[in-house]
């Protein structure tokens, strides 16, 4: 019974002191605040601390400390705010967490000649120990402690390098004022050059200061110099042969170090990049960066070197790309890049110059979307996104350091996207390019300089009379250019000279156009020569649009006006569905290597063909709104006219080719080409003497040798 009483005694105890346990911690807890760290050393204008625990009720005050007596202990911490030179922020980045701030409100330039008071009067600029506060109330609950060393800031007065460390030559300089100077802000012993040591410790070891050539430096003075030795002990001779000279021009300057501009090397960084702002330049120099008007970069979608895609991407000068840009529509795009607007597009661009070029721009609707969906889709359940960007080509025309133009092509098309019952992704191939061109913008390149170039385009002209004279305005010569289903395209393709080719496309005819051959002959017929309207053709790649002789006119050949164009129901002969372009050119001179060639003469002739309107079965159809397609072509031919200004060879030369030396490897006839004036290998004297040298050696060995000796001896024999 009593051990049952006990065990509940004990139990109440315990109990009890659990619970005045628990009301002390939670007291506690709702007081305790700490700083971390309690304690700071700084030698900047800037630090930061953090108050850690229950910071509800909390308040800051800053005071600034002094030594209170001779044994150098601290005041108590108070909740009493001072007037110092520190600014004192706090930002709460937790629940329990507060970071303190300070920053030095006060500048570090050292005092001048000018009457400036906001200055440093000597190096060491801020000494201070400062206490931090945290107070609950008027009681000081935590404090932090920071001491504060500051020396001024040293402004260069010549430009530094930001990546390069220049350590002057210590033939001509030291490398530093005090070489035992070898700890960053304290006093090292036995220098007695270093400003760190207070003139107390200066006195423990004044009589013992570090001597010798350390860094460059020598102390005592050498014993050669004239100030060395005093009148009273030197020799009679050293007057005479000591050497007058700076002590500061010793012979171990530069012996340990003499100089060197150090780069430093760029090591891997997981940080981001800091870019700077944009600088906006007076002159465009090729790879600099082209500006809008409001000083921003001027950019296009671009690929990364990762091979992403970046749609902010600076344009630099003079430097042409293209890019390709691959997105997943999962639904309709409804901003930049892949929705445009006709106003975001016109951009003012700073041209470099001081001027502002707008951005030109044109739009085009794509017939065939097949170079842009990679992966087209059936049209059920599909969102229709009209008016997408798919392409955009800029054409910046310069001149100079400056821009002159700037065009832009836009091509829009209608692509369909995924939609909620059809999740599926469309891939959608987004192109961009940049080309830089020389000149203005109603300047056409020219296809060679002086003569044609192979693979440029042929230039053609149409005569424009004015009032101060006739001029020729540029036309290119175009083929016929398939479009989807193979249907004819608005635009033709560029002839390229050298470049033989054929190209055709197919035009819708219904049979009502075959009742009415005539006309239909002749819609074709100005098809064709709606295709290229060239009347005049460029004799060279580089032709003066005023200056006719430059020109050639072209020769159109007549059909054959009565040759029959009917032929019965549904059928029609005598159409003009191919054009043929015939190019008589010649190579005029070879520039650098490469050939120049002058065109001669130009023939455009038609040629016809019978249409047909078929079904099936073979017989002609009877609906006349039935439709059939026909071709119609085009092609270029070029022919080298060779000329020959020699005199025509003989049958002789013809037929025995022996004696030809542009057909065999041994040349009689030039056997004594080394005595002609054509060899230029040597002078002509020298080649003649060496000449006459062999053909003596010739006729002394006919003499000396034995056909000679045997002619002697039958004379003899005859003789006697």
């Amino acid at each position: 019974m009593f051990s049952a009483m006990a065990n509940i005694l004990s139990a109440r105890v315990l109990c009890r002191c659990a619970y005045i346990l628990l009301i002390v911690l939670i007291t506690d807890a709702k007081s305790n605040v700490v700083f971390q760290p309690s304690y700071l050393v700084t030698s900047g204008p800037r630090l930061s601390a953090f108050l850690l625990g229950n910071t509800s009720g909390i308040s800051l005050t800053l005071s600034s400390l002094s030594l209170s007596n001779p044994s150098g202990r601290l005041t108590p911490p108070s909740c009493s705010e001072d007037l110092t030179q520190w600014v004192l922020t706090q930002e709460l980045v937790g629940k329990t967490t507060v970071r303190v701030q300070l920053s030095l409100n006060r500048s570090l330039l050292l005092c001048g000649n000018n009457n400036d008071t906001d200055c440093c009067p000597e190096p060491l600029c801020v000494l201070e120990t400062l206490r931090v506060s945290a107070c609950l109330g008027n009681t000081s609950q935590a404090s932090l402690l920071i001491q504060a060393r500051i020396y001024t800031q040293v402004i260069p007065t010549e430009p530094v390098s930001d990546n390069k460390t220049v350590i002057p030559n210590q033939v001509y300089r030291p490398l530093g004022s005090c070489p035992c100077d070898l700890t960053v802000g304290a006093c090292d012993v036995r220098c007695c050059c270093d400003k760190d040591c207070s003139p107390e410790a200066l006195k423990l070891f004044q009589g013992q200061c570090l001597s010798g050539p350390f860094g460059g430096e020598v102390s005592p003075v050498p014993d050669y110099l004239c100030i060395a030795q005093s009148a009273e002990n030197a020799p009679d001779w050293f007057p005479f042969l000591c050497v007058i000279s700076l002590p500061e021009n010793n012979p171990f300057l530069g012996l340990f170090y003499e100089g060197d501009t150090i780069t430093p090397k760029p090591r891997p960084s997981f940080q981001r990049p800091v870019l700077s702002a944009p600088l906006p330049t007076h002159i465009y120099q090729q790879g600099d960066p082209i500006f809008t008007i409001s000083d921003q970069y001027f950019t296009i979608p671009q690929n990364s070197l990762v091979g992403q895609c970046v749609d902010n991407a600076p344009v630099a000068f003079l430097k042409n790309f293209q890019a390709q840009c691959v997105t997943r529509l999962l639904s309709c795009p409804t901003g930049p890049p892949l929705q445009t607007t006709p106003t975001e597009l016109r951009v003012q661009v700073r041209d470099g110059q001081g001027g502002v070029v707008t951005v030109d721009v044109t739009d085009k609707m794509a017939v065939d979307l097949r170079p842009f969906v990679a992966s087209p889709v059936a049209e059920d359940g599909r969102l229709l996104c009209e008016n997408v960007t798919l392409a955009l080509d800029y054409k910046f025309f310069w001149r100079g350091n400056g821009l002159t133009n700037i065009t832009l092509t836009r091509i829009l098309g209608n692509v369909l996207s995924a939609s909620v019952s059809l999740p599926l992704t469309v891939a959608l191939t987004a192109r961009y390019s940049v080309v830089f061109l020389n000149g203005d913008a109603l300047a056409q390149p020219n296809s060679g300089n002086p003569g044609y170039q192979v693979g440029r385009p042929v230039i053609g002209g149409i005569v424009d009379t004015l009032e101060n004279g006739t001029v020729i305005q540029r036309t290119p010569v175009n083929l016929w250019k398939p479009v989807s289903s193979g249907l004819c395209a608005s635009e033709g393709r560029i002839a390229l000279f050298g470049e033989n080719s054929t190209a055709g496309c197919l035009l819708p005819v219904s049979l009502q156009n075959l009742t009415q051959c005539s006309l239909l002959s002749q819609n074709v017929a100005s098809l064709q020569r709606a295709l290229s309207t060239a009347t005049h053709i460029a004799r060279n790649g580089d032709p003066d649009v005023l200056n006719l002789a430059d020109w050639l006119n072209i020769s159109f050949v007549e059909l054959n006006s009565n040759q029959p164009v009917g032929g019965g129901i549904g059928i029609c002969s005598g159409i003009p569905s191919h054009r043929h372009i015939h190019v008589r050119s010649i190579v005029t001179e070879v520039v650098g290597g490469l050939p120049q060639w002058e065109i001669q003469a130009v023939e455009v002739s038609d040629h016809v063909s019978t249409w047909k309107f078929e079904c099936g079965g073979g017989d002609p159809c009877l609906e006349p709104t039935g439709i059939q397609t026909f071709p119609v072509t085009s092609s270029i031919t070029f022919t080298d006219i060779s000329i020959n200004t020699g005199p025509p060879k003989t049958r002789f030369q013809i037929n025995f080719t022996e004696y030809d030396c542009d057909r065999n490897d041994v040349c009689w006839p030039q056997l004594a080409f080394p005595l002609t004036r054509y060899y230029t290998g040597e002078s002509y004297p020298l080649s003649l003497a060496k000449g006459l040298i062999l053909v003596f050696f010739f006729i002394a060995a006919s003499i000396l040798g034995t056909p000679w000796k045997q002619i002697r001896q039958a004379w003899r024999s005859a003789s006697l």
